[in-house]
């Protein structure tokens, strides 16, 4: 072991990306006194995922109390699902309070990250040529940030507009269109109830139904704004509530019973929504609830009634100039074409290249599928740290799951520099009966069901991108670091 010539707090600390998860671990790093770190943002303007998806009716599908961060609840949210722009505005508003903007550089995108073994440092190359150096580096991307647009026969040669839905078009004029929404996911819920109200025609092309229960949004009482001592404890407590509803639900995918009766909820749910049997048959599942991220809408089924849009489950043959044929020789008319077919989430961290000790490349070792300790750390990465790694997304709080994360890794930070050491990094050992563990726990519920395809799993099914257990379970595993699991250089 080598002795340190400058402890962590006076370490360079260089966090990519500036969404949730950069804020919560920029506000975790003041707290205990780290000030010297930078947040890299590859846009012109903060936001991840709430400054990128713009689109009509773009929202939080989980309770605004839930998705904001526990020690700043005091917000005055619109609605109970508070709408893309708030959002937005409630992480500008956590940058400013928390005095986060002196550490934050825009238009910056790292393109390459070395670990130099000599000198225990990270050497990070952005796309414009430029060099910086980093004792802690900090991945804080996130899992939806590289759209993904399906390699489908004929899309080049399309003569409308075409674009995905995290990339909105705003200079596109939908009124009276004959639109394409590729797509039925968590996107597309939102966007096409809104579209359906100016298109001449809409087309959903669903390859897969989902479950899809009602959102029960509404606006939030006047009296639930402020700052009073009855109003914060009104939130917290609204904020428990929601927490332990989401743990329940959480519960049902590993309980057969439960799972059941789940299923039998949302048939009788759509069934008493959709009365035409054609269609009702093209929207009932064939898999398990829980077996996807579980969604909901107080409009998407009574749009898909409205008698101007088409959902449309054959697969997609080919795109022609005119529009979209399908494999049963139908041919669908289209003046625009809307891909909401999601992200990436299983290429963790592209299209950065990471190389960490000995010049080995993250890519590489994560070859049969990405794996960390807690999603955190990485054996062979030192001092390479990651928020909203491998197996931390979730149906519940992701917010939540960050803060554990940020405290995690504020720890570690803390746990090196008692340590007098330079580097630090998981034990091979450790990190594989984490993962082992992982597998186990999933092999117990329905997100493994034979019939279950979701973006969560990689293509030989296993699931890197979510937590199996409950959020309190995680909370728990990261509630202190163990030396035991860390090898320090």
């Amino acid at each position: 072991m080598k002795s340190a010539d400058k402890i962590t707090k006076d370490r360079e600390i260089v966090i990519v990306g500036c969404g949730f998860a950069a804020v919560a671990l920029g506000i975790s790093l003041k707290k205990a006194g780290f000030n010297k770190f930078t947040i890299l943002e590859r846009a012109p303007e903060i936001g991840g995922v709430w400054r990128e998806n713009t689109y009509p009716g773009a929202a939080c599908d989980l309770p605004s109390r839930l998705y904001s961060f526990s020690f700043e609840q005091d917000y005055p949210w619109s609605l109970r699902y508070a709408p893309q722009n708030e959002i937005f505005e409630y992480l500008k508003h956590c940058i400013d309070k928390y005095s986060l903007t002196p550490h934050i550089r825009l238009d910056t995108e790292v393109a390459k990250a070395t670990y130099v073994d000599d000198d225990f440092t990270w050497k990070l190359e952005t796309k414009k040529n430029e060099e910086i150096t980093a004792d802690i580096f900090v991945s804080a991307v996130g899992l939806f940030n590289n759209p993904f647009v399906p390699d489908i026969a004929g899309r080049d040669t399309f003569s409308g507009a075409q674009f995905h839905s995290s990339r909105w078009d705003h200079s596109i004029d939908l009124n009276g269109k004959i639109i394409a929404s590729i797509g039925s996911g968590a996107s597309a819920i939102q966007f096409v109830p809104e579209i359906a109200k100016q298109a001449e025609r809409v087309h959903v092309f669903q390859r897969t139904p989902q479950h899809i229960f009602a959102k029960g949004d509404r606006a939030n009482a006047q009296q639930d704004h402020g700052t009073s001592l009855l109003q914060k404890f009104s939130h917290r407590r609204e904020r428990l509530k929601l927490f332990a509803r989401f743990e329940k639900n959480s519960r049902r995918r590993s309980s057969e019973r439960m799972t059941r009766k789940s299923a039998e909820a949302f048939e009788k749910y759509i069934c008493e929504l959709v009365d035409d049997p054609t269609l009702l048959e093209k929207l009932l599942p064939d898999y398990p609830p829980g077996c996807k991220r579980g969604l909901r809408s107080d409009d998407w089924y009574p749009t898909l009634l409205e008698p101007h849009v088409h959902v449309v489950d054959a697969p997609i043959d080919k795109i022609s100039e005119k529009g979209i044929r399908t494999t049963d020789g139908q041919f669908h008319p289209a003046d625009v074409i809307i891909y909401g077919t999601g992200f990436t989430p299983t290429k963790f961290l592209t299209p950065m290249q990471i190389k960490g000790a000995n010049g080995q490349d993250l890519n590489g070792a994560w070859h049969e599928g990405a794996e960390a300790y807690l999603g955190v750390s990485v054996n062979d990465f030192p001092n390479f740290f990651m928020m909203y790694g491998p197996n931390t997304n979730l149906s519940g709080s992701i917010i939540y799951m960050l803060e554990n994360q940020a405290r995690y890794i504020t720890n570690c930070l803390e746990t090196l520099d008692r340590s007098k050491s330079r580097a630090m990094h998981v034990k091979k050992e450790i990190q594989k009966q984490f993962n082992a563990k992982i597998i186990e726990e999933f092999s117990k519920t329905v997100m493994v069901h034979e019939k279950c395809r979701s973006y969560y799993q990689t293509e030989t099914g296993r699931i890197t991108t979510n937590w199996p257990g409950l959020m309190l379970s995680y909370r728990w595993r990261t509630r202190r670091v163990r030396k035991s699991d860390y090898i320090f250089l």
